[in-house]
């Protein structure tokens, strides 16, 4: 097995599920996915370890389908029901719905959280990245990424309350 299939194995479900996220298309997450690791094969000569292989990766990835976006002249939307909450056969329908409803408020307040709060909290959440790695994507401190994390977690808590007390009335 080359280096490339190694690193094709190892992290292509990272990059698939971080983009995914982004997209909220499953056929958008694997198209660019094939790009980036496209993007990586070209340019591994160059890289120079000075960054975790993951963070390289996904930062790839990011650029990947922010071109993309540019190129296609489209917005996607971060919803995607399935990747978050898969339906348990035997919850009843109640459940269900009610679960639905609570992952679209908390992917709707999500999708309105400014930069760099919506990035960093979906490095972290979804793209399992550790502070660290955050903070090299960023070019900043762990402090920083630790810091932004916890404040875009407080704004959506916050966001998610404020409409929960609307929806009372």
């Amino acid at each position: 097995m080359t280096d490339y299939e190694e690193l094709y194995s190892a992290y292509f479900d990272d990059v698939y599920r971080y983009l995914l996220k982004l997209s909220g298309d499953s056929h958008t997450a694997e198209e660019v996915t094939g790009e980036t690791f496209f993007k990586a094969l070209r340019s591994i000569d160059s890289f120079r370890g000075e960054c975790d292989v993951r963070v390289w990766l996904l930062r790839i990835a990011k650029n990947s389908y922010l071109s993309y976006l540019k190129t296609s002249r489209k917005t996607q939307s971060i919803d995607d029901d399935s990747l978050l909450n898969i339906p348990d056969p035997s919850a009843n329908t109640a459940d269900h719905c009610e679960k639905n409803e609570d992952v679209e408020r908390i992917q709707a307040v999500l999708h309105r959280l400014n930069e760099p709060y919506k990035e960093v909290f979906l490095w972290r959440v979804y793209g399992e990245l550790s502070f660290r790695q955050i903070a090299q994507i960023f070019g900043k401190t762990e402090n920083w990424a630790c810091v932004t994390y916890h404040r875009a977690r407080k704004m959506i808590l916050q966001r998610l309350e404020e409409s929960s007390d609307e929806n009372r009335m």
